[in-house]
């Protein structure tokens, strides 16, 4: 699925499901929110925290598609096409970053 196509279909699911995208503050509170989940697994998994047992069981592919699934939602509502900008993006890090970590020694 490219990004016009997931825009798409979340659009659709917004409005079938949704009744109507939430505003966009509202949304960028959830945003973050779901990120703030994406660090707790990051932290305890994969970090020096400690996991809760409680914690074990959740799913951070399930966690980065809320944080994706919001993103589009900001995205639509905004106006912003993210297969466009993306790609726009990836030429910017390209120019701007071609030596920048071939250089780096820590790297």
């Amino acid at each position: 699925m490219t990004l016009t196509e997931a825009q798409q279909k979340v659009d659709d699911w917004i409005q079938t499901y949704g009744v109507r995208y939430f505003n966009e503050l509202t949304n960028m509170a959830q945003l973050t929110e779901e990120v703030g989940e994406v660090a707790r697994i990051i932290a305890r998994r994969y970090g020096e925290q400690s996991e809760k047992e409680s914690d074990k069981d959740k799913d951070l592919g399930d966690e980065l598609a809320d944080v994706l699934f919001v993103t589009i939602c900001l995205a639509n509502q905004t106006g912003v096409d993210l297969q466009s900008a993306l790609e726009r993006n990836l030429v910017k890090k390209t120019q701007r970053d071609q030596q920048r970590h071939k250089d780096n020694e820590k790297l």
